[in-house]
């Protein structure tokens, strides 16, 4: 039996599962939109979405767990300059699935993790061409 036992392991030992999280939350805050694997999303909107929560708060306590995984300082600085006091009166719910397609490679389902109010239409590059 399973019971209460939540999370993906993704066929990665803790220690690798926990810097994973680490490095695509820098990209997703770096970049406000990444594409990845599903369940690699799904369980990223939760590491997140936790960090945008301790940076809605903004002060020196919240800096310094935002640190623990966040190492990039520029990445923090906007994360708690810009992408926090966006999501100010917003109760959770900070980063938007898309199914995007599958991967040629592994037959693998592949989503677009980003930020709300991140409105770029997913196809813009396309639009831009045909003008």
């Amino acid at each position: 039996m399973r019971h209460r036992n939540s999370g993906r392991k993704l066929g990665r030992t803790a220690s690798h599962r926990t810097a994973l999280f680490r490095n695509m939350a820098t990209s997703l805050f770096r970049h406000e939109r990444i594409e990845t694997t599903d369940a690699k999303a799904k369980e990223l909107r939760s590491f997140a979405e936790q960090l945008i929560t301790i940076a809605k708060a903004g002060d020196l306590h919240a800096h310094r767990m935002a640190f623990r995984d966040i190492k990039d300082g520029e990445v923090l600085k906007k994360l708690f300059n810009d992408i926090a006091p966006r999501f100010k009166t917003r109760n959770g719910g900070y980063t938007r699935i898309t199914k995007s397609r599958i991967r040629r490679g592994d037959n693998a389902p592949i989503s677009i993790i980003e930020l709300v109010g991140n409105e770029v239409p997913l196809n813009a590059a396309t639009e831009e061409s045909k003008d």
